[in-house]
């Protein structure tokens, strides 16, 4: 290998290493965290007031499963392959006060906790052949002919949601 050749596959691989290094955390969680910060509100207003939070998906592609060669077959098996995707769901944390109607004016309190899941899926993918089969000898080196094949590859989806709706009393969380 030439020096100039091992030069550019070194400030390559250096490039992309420093690429996923500095994606690493991101993506490593699945979803990024947000806060509506209302405090100011709560402040200006001198009340209790609700305090929101999500994570947001971050999806992330994988690597297709490429075609497959079959003997036989002029196209290859998986012509358009399923490409894999890793994601968080959506989550949700929020508390809202709710005033006592009757009684001592204070509040109590209800939540919701919707933690993001992990999410696995494959996109659809595509398996055709042609209506021709392979070059024959006995046909002077000529393909065949026979129906042509479609199939679509199902997509998939993989997840664990889980959540949890509750009141109390007291201060919110």
């Amino acid at each position: 290998m030439k020096p100039i050749t091992r030069g550019t596959l070194a400030a390559v691989v250096t490039g992309v290493a420093a690429t996923v290094g500095a994606a690493g955390p991101a993506a490593a969680a699945g979803t990024v965290p947000v806060t509506l910060p209302l405090g100011g509100v709560s402040t200006a207003l001198g009340m209790e007031v609700p305090r929101l939070g999500a994570q947001l998906p971050l999806p992330t592609p994988g690597a297709p499963d490429g075609p497959r060669y079959v003997t036989g077959r002029l196209l290859p098996d998986r012509t358009l392959p399923q490409v894999p995707v890793h994601s968080g769901l959506p989550g949700l944390d929020a508390t809202a006060p709710l005033p006592h109607l009757l009684g001592d004016g204070g509040f109590d309190h209800l939540g919701v906790d919707a933690p993001g899941g992990d999410l696995r899926a494959l996109a659809p993918g595509l398996s055709v052949d042609a209506p021709l089969t392979a070059p024959d000898g006995g046909h002077s080196g000529l393909p065949g002919t026979k129906l042509p094949q479609a199939g679509l590859l199902a997509p998939v989806l993989q997840t664990d949601a889980d959540g949890t709706l509750g009141t109390g009393t007291g201060p919110g969380r």
